[in-house]
C-alpha cells in the first residue's frame, strides 16, 4: 500500500490478476484455501489443493512478453522465498501432505497454468 493507505495501481492490477487466477484455478477442479499467505521470509499468492495435493501458486503478470515474460521472472531468490513461507504454512498443518509448486502467469490478459514449475531444494 501507498504511504496514504491507499493501493498503488499496480497493486491494484496484482489484485485483479490473482483473483482471475483464483478463478481459472478452481474451474480447473481446485480448491482454494488460502490467499497472500505472508510470513517475514516470504509470501504466497495462492494455497489450493488439486485432490490430496496441496499447490502453492505464484501468480505473475505482465502486460507483455517483452522483458522475459512472466515465468521468467520467478527468479532463484523469488523460489527460494516462496519454499520459505510453504515450509511456514506446512508447520502449521502439522503434517506435509504431497505438495506441488505452480504458477499461474498473466500476459496480455491470457492465463497459462505451468504445474509444477519448479521443485524444492
Amino acid at each position: 500500500m501507498s504511504a496514504t493507505g491507499r493501493r498503488t495501481a499496480a497493486q491494484q492490477a496484482g489484485g485483479a490478476a490473482e483473483d482471475a487466477a483464483a478463478r481459472f484455478l478452481e474451474r480447473h477442479g481446485l480448491e482454494i484455501v488460502a490467499r497472500n499467505y505472508r510470513t517475514r521470509l516470504g509470501e504466497i499468492d495462492l494455497v489450493a489443493r488439486d485432490g490430496a495435493t496441496l499447490v502453492f501458486v505464484e501468480v505473475r503478470m505482465r502486460s507483455s512478453a517483452r522483458f522475459g515474460g512472466a515465468a521468467a521472472s520467478i527468479d532463484h531468490r523469488k523460489r527460494a522465498r516462496i519454499e520459505a513461507a510453504a515450509r511456514r504454512f506446512l508447520a502449521r498443518l502439522g503434517r506435509e501432505p504431497p505438495c506441488r509448486f505452480d504458477v499461474v502467469t498473466v500476459e496480455a490478459g491470457e492465463a497459462e497454468w505451468l504445474r509444477g514449475a519448479f521443485e524444492t531444494a
